[in-house]
């Protein structure tokens, strides 16, 4: 099972000039797409002189939306090679930004290809990358006894306890690696001799 992806740590701005017009490549992480139109929108107000806001974006851990915007550029040469840049890197998350101030001098289709996917790589390579885990939840019953051994278990393997209820039997809520669920709940029943219960994930 997959259960990372890839995205950016942080926001990089990259300025480059190619014939005298100005590129300003803004690659900025984002977890939706409000998110995304929010950053598009104070760019735009921040560099309300420039003449063109070009950008594209991929979101959800699959990469499943994107958008992609030439912003009067010619059709496909500006948002589609700024998604290129960003699935060259198998990115999500994240929204990429660049802003061109036209100098004078038309680059042809060709040069505003090359111009504003090299801008867009660029702010992604200053960017770095992070890998962010998929996580699933679940809510474990065991007897009292077995405390020790589930909370150790639970810090080998960087599972993250949401909350702890005690009754007449320990109640815990955990977040674990989706791909590492099922491997962690089998070997917890094992360690408490199939005392240890695993419920869904409801209010604790």
């Amino acid at each position: 099972m997959v259960d990372t992806y890839q995205t950016i740590p942080r926001r990089h701005t990259v300025e480059t000039k190619i014939r005298g017009s100005r590129f300003l490549a803004d690659a900025v992480p984002v977890d939706d797409r409000p998110a995304a139109e929010a950053v598009l929108e104070d760019i735009r107000k921040r560099f309300y002189d420039a003449t063109h806001h070009c950008y594209a974006y991929r979101l959800g851990p699959g990469g499943e939306t994107y958008r992609v915007h030439d912003d009067g550029e010619p059709g496909n040469s500006a948002g589609r090679p700024i998604l290129a840049a960003i699935d060259h890197g198998s990115l999500t998350n994240l929204i990429v930004v660049v802003t061109r101030w036209f100098g004078g001098t038309k680059l042809g289709v060709g040069g505003l290809v090359r111009a504003y996917g090299d801008a867009a790589a660029e702010a992604l390579a200053g960017a770095g990358t992070l890998t962010c885990y998929l996580t699933a939840e679940c809510i474990i019953r065991f007897p009292h006894a077995h405390i020790g051994t589930v909370m150790r278990m639970c810090s080998a393997r960087q599972v993250k306890i949401l909350a702890t209820a005690y009754d007449e039997q320990v109640l815990m809520r955990l977040e674990v690696r989706r791909g590492g669920l099922e491997r962690l709940t089998a070997d917890l029943i094992e360690a408490t001799h199939g005392q240890l219960a695993v419920d869904p994930p409801s209010v604790l």
